[in-house]
């Protein structure tokens, strides 16, 4: 684990202007869990002279109401009660500081690099359900590596829905990269297959597989990505390299159970948040990080390709507690 810093104002002093518009935005994106979580702890301790127990059971209230989760939360407030019994902490204040770096902590403990291949391509397989943002997310992606001078293909993967397939050729296209695609209703095994042929008869560099967005309730549906992710592994061993689940931030808590359910059909290798628009639940993520041990990659904000940025837990923890009064120092 990396050790939080002791300053979160002070991570972006000299950030590029790209990157603080980005974090303006994020911001806003977090407006709601910051409401209810920073805005919560402020109400707790506001008034507080001392740190006791009813501090901290208000603070696991606040924990809970901004969808930090029952997990994390546990673990935030047994951690807090030692420092408080060692004297650690003796104010409110101090108190605050220390949630910062234990939110921090959940989230950099399970991060973890992206195993890259020895030999290229980097076979990514998007995996999520219908509206997540999956297809969007996966143009981003194009965009993002193909101006970091990659290689890059696309394949449409999501041979059940013929907007998924008009969608991911129309990113293709802005984004100037080839997309493996076959008619609406063809295998998407057969897709999958295709298209990591292509990568390595091209010598591409990353080729990134959409899947259909499937309720991760229905068995059926599971067995099919099952056997997307076996046929890409014949084709090249050791692929996919990374399997990425798009959740929609807006869901709370449900996409703790999503993010479950498709770890233990497929073995998730990392997550891409999106649609914090300004009603999302960030919370959840703690909650994904500390009882799942998956790692955020990505973080989308809007529609843009460049809305969507590597995931960075010091910059979203600040984002959820510093105010709106405090944008102009970003």
């Amino acid at each position: 684990m990396t050790e939080p810093q002791e300053n979160l104002e002070e991570t972006s002093e000299e950030a590029p202007p790209k990157k603080a518009g980005f974090f303006a935005r994020l911001k806003q994106g977090l407006k709601k869990t910051r409401h209810s979580l920073a805005g919560g702890v402020e109400n707790v301790i506001q008034g507080k002279a001392k740190v006791g127990p009813e501090l901290l059971d208000e603070l696991e209230e606040v924990l809970l109401m901004a969808d930090v989760g029952v997990a994390a939360s546990s673990y935030i407030l047994e951690e807090l009660k030692k420092d408080v019994a060692q004297n650690r902490i003796r104010t409110p204040d101090q108190v605050v500081d220390q949630l910062k770096k234990l939110l921090i902590g959940i989230l950099e403990d399970a991060q973890g690099e992206v195993a890259v291949p020895e030999n290229p391509p980097l076979v990514v397989l998007m995996v999520g359900i219908n509206g997540s943002g999956k297809t969007t997310t996966i143009g981003k992606l194009g965009q993002k590596w193909k101006d970091e001078g990659r290689d890059v293909i696309l394949a449409a993967g999501d041979t059940f829905r013929a907007a998924a397939i008009e969608q991911l050729r129309m990113w293709a296209d802005r984004v100037g990269v080839p997309c493996i695609h076959q008619k609406h209703g063809s295998d998407p095994s057969a897709v999958a297959y295709d298209a990591v042929q292509a990568a390595r008869s091209r010598n591409a560099d990353v080729v990134v597989i959409d899947t259909a967005g499937r309720l991760q309730t229905n068995a059926n549906l599971m067995e099919e990505l099952k056997k997307v992710k076996r046929v890409i592994g014949k084709v090249l061993p050791g692929a996919p390299h990374e399997i990425l689940l798009t959740l929609d931030a807006s869901i709370g808590q449900n996409s703790v159970s999503q993010a479950r359910l498709f770890n233990e059909a497929l073995t998730i290798h990392g997550l891409a948040i999106t649609k914090l628009d300004g009603t999302g639940k960030g919370g959840a993520v703690f909650n994904i990080a500390r009882e799942l041990k998956l790692p955020v990659r990505y973080i989308g904000i809007g529609e843009k390709a460049e809305d969507l940025q590597d995931f960075d837990a010091r910059e979203f923890v600040r984002a959820l507690f510093e105010k709106e009064t405090d944008s102009a120092a970003s």
